[in-house]
């Protein structure tokens, strides 16, 4: 290939590339333009909610994770925010909001304290408008992101039966109090087992038991030896690390920014918008 094909190459990329983004633009800008050519008002805004780390992995890829939101739906306004260890604060956030609508979508994967209590108490001392969607978790997007993690990490999508006989999986949970939260990770472990045919045994991290290392040994105990651990963390951190470290066979990276989770993301938004019981208004006193 010559110099000069290159360059023509390259010059196609490019121009390909700006006539995306004019398009998304475009799309965008007429989306708000109803048929009688009157303007629509902004859809609310959505805010994603992270919990937050100390490790730099971690908002690395919510931030990515949010180029992949607004690149399924071009000229929607997405915001970050995090209950402690990062900023932007999800109370700074909502604050720079003033009194616009928005949606705040938990990167959490269970019912617990953080979806019960703080964060509603974190809304409800903003200005502005909000709804507060469900938690991530359980649905099927996260099967479908969890069995992908897996086939990376080594896992194979056919096996005989004697290998399937002496499979099992540990699904890696941070953990909670909440019993509620331990009833969602039951189910997505539920899912998963259904899709992958063997034995799928949450674990976790902190707080709640089985721990995972436990875990582990009571599967080897009952012959299944061929152990994979199933990060179910939606980035990288110390949990998931230490999850990791206790693998007897593969272990499989968090969650991250498969597409299916920024369409997960959008699916929760959208169902708080046309869920009343979600709706989380704050009534502002009269001067």
């Amino acid at each position: 290939m010559t110099a000069t094909t290159s360059k023509s190459n390259a010059d196609l990329d490019s121009t390909a590339h700006i006539m995306n983004r004019i398009t998304h633009q475009l799309a965008s800008q007429l989306s708000l333009v109803s048929r009688d050519g009157t303007r629509r008002p902004a859809p609310p805004a959505l805010v994603l909610v992270a919990h937050g780390s100390r490790d730099p992995r971690a908002l690395a890829t919510v931030r990515t994770l949010m180029d992949r939101v607004r690149e399924q739906r071009p000229g929607l306004a997405v915001h970050l925010g995090h209950i402690e260890l990062n900023e932007p604060l999800l109370p700074d956030t909502l604050a720079a909001l003033g009194d616009r609508e928005a949606v705040l979508v938990p990167l959490l994967l269970s019912r617990g304290y953080h979806i019960k209590q703080d964060i509603p108490e974190m809304a409800a001392a903003a200005e502005a408008r909000t709804r507060l969607a469900a938690p991530l978790g359980p649905h099927p997007l996260l099967v479908e992101t969890l069995h992908t993690r897996l086939v990376e990490a080594g896992w194979r999508t056919r096996m005989d039966d004697a290998t399937r006989r002496t499979s099992a999986v540990v699904l890696a949970a941070a953990g909670s109090r909440d019993p509620e939260s331990k009833v969602d990770t039951g189910r997505t472990a539920h899912l998963l087992a259904e899709r992958l045919g063997v034995p799928v045994v949450p674990a976790y991290a902190t707080t709640a038991a089985p721990d995972v290392p436990d875990t582990v040994r009571a599967l080897t105990a009952r012959g299944r030896t061929r152990i994979a651990i199933a990060s179910y963390f939606t980035a990288p951190g110390r949990f998931a690390t230490e999850c990791a470290e206790a693998a007897p066979w593969i272990a499989s990276a968090p969650l991250g920014t498969h597409p299916a989770m920024a369409s997960l993301v959008l699916h929760r938004y959208d169902q708080a918008l046309t869920t009343p019981e979600a709706t989380r208004e704050r009534t502002l006193a009269s001067a």
